[in-house]
């Protein structure tokens, strides 16, 4: 049986990252890991490690990809909650036997070679969320 091993990260879409930064990084202290261009997802993201887990700050670069439609429809504001999961196959089995709807069917594979997939909002009480498996 699959299992949720931790909070990986929570998502915030932001529409300006220097903005947002200057409270993530600069007013609370957080220290930025990195800033990527996610060229598969039109986005670039900063990520900011805390106890653990990490708060991912996402800004669309263009104006048609998923990110920036979001942004359109609901304004700036937490995307998703992330959590590690020990096997994502496992776990999305798991999920359909429990009529669960899923927005990925099949984990996807990010460039850095982590397996993910989406669990859509209206089974979760509104909170998109994403699975790793790391």
């Amino acid at each position: 049986m699959a299992v949720v091993k931790s909070i990986n990260h929570v998502a915030v879409v932001v529409s300006d990252m220097e903005q947002s930064l200057s409270f993530w990084r600069d007013a609370l202290g957080i220290e930025l890991h990195e800033l990527r261009d996610v060229p598969a997802e039109k986005s670039q993201v900063a990520f900011l490690p805390l106890a653990g887990a990490e708060v991912e700050l996402v800004m669309p670069t263009t104006d048609d990809s998923g990110i920036a439609k979001y942004l359109a429809k609901r304004g700036q504001g937490m995307h998703h909650l992330c959590l590690e999961v020990d096997d994502i196959a496992g776990m999305l089995t798991q999920l359909k036997a429990k009529n669960i709807r899923l927005i990925n069917e099949e984990p996807r594979t990010a460039a850095d070679g982590k397996k993910y997939a989406f669990i859509h909002p209206e089974s979760t009480g509104g909170v998109l969320v994403e699975l790793y498996q790391l």
